[in-house]
């Protein structure tokens, strides 16, 4: 199942990766639950390792909070960790106020939970839109699930209970 989340399209998403999405496929070797497929891209943008390391395969993305695996190969030979990437995962620490939530304009649930004290309010998601059209967003090889961010950005603030 896919939520709509009225992401636009220059966000490279018709959909956003929320926690009710799920995706039919090949499961994770350690937690045994289907991964989302990501482009190799995204990969390749966010591993920290070098990228010889990388085989010729399709990879999926796990979401799962407590799995160790964030990417994995569809043959099952190649597995990468938290640890191989450039930044945290948002999705394996959901209830950590210093990882991204939004990779490409840098919010966090603490910055999004500092506005919300100031203001009363949040501006994040007509911020990102307005990112988005102005052509400033590269959900697809920043994000580490590598599509847009606005389901996450829209879940931590149902959370805090912004609608």
């Amino acid at each position: 199942m896919t939520e709509k989340c009225a992401c636009p399209s220059e966000a490279g998403a018709a959909t956003c990766d929320s926690a009710v999405t799920t995706f039919p496929g090949v499961s994770c070797p350690a937690c045994q639950r289907a991964g989302k497929p990501v482009d190799t891209l995204t990969l390749k943008a966010l591993l920290a390792v070098p990228l010889t390391e990388m085989r010729a395969a399709d990879y999926r993305f796990c979401r799962t909070p407590d799995c160790p695996i964030v990417y994995y190969s569809v043959d099952g030979q190649q597995q990468f960790g938290e640890d191989a990437l450039r930044e945290r995962v948002f999705q394996k620490h959901p209830s950590a106020d210093d990882v991204f939530v939004c990779y490409c304009f840098r919010h966090t649930p603490r910055t999004v939970k500092a506005e919300l004290a100031a203001t009363g309010g949040s501006t994040v998601v007509a911020a990102i839109t307005a990112g988005i059209q102005a052509g400033q967003c590269a959900c697809d090889l920043r994000n580490p699930q590598g599509s847009c961010c606005l389901g996450n950005v829209r879940a931590v603030l149902a959370n805090l209970g912004i609608k």
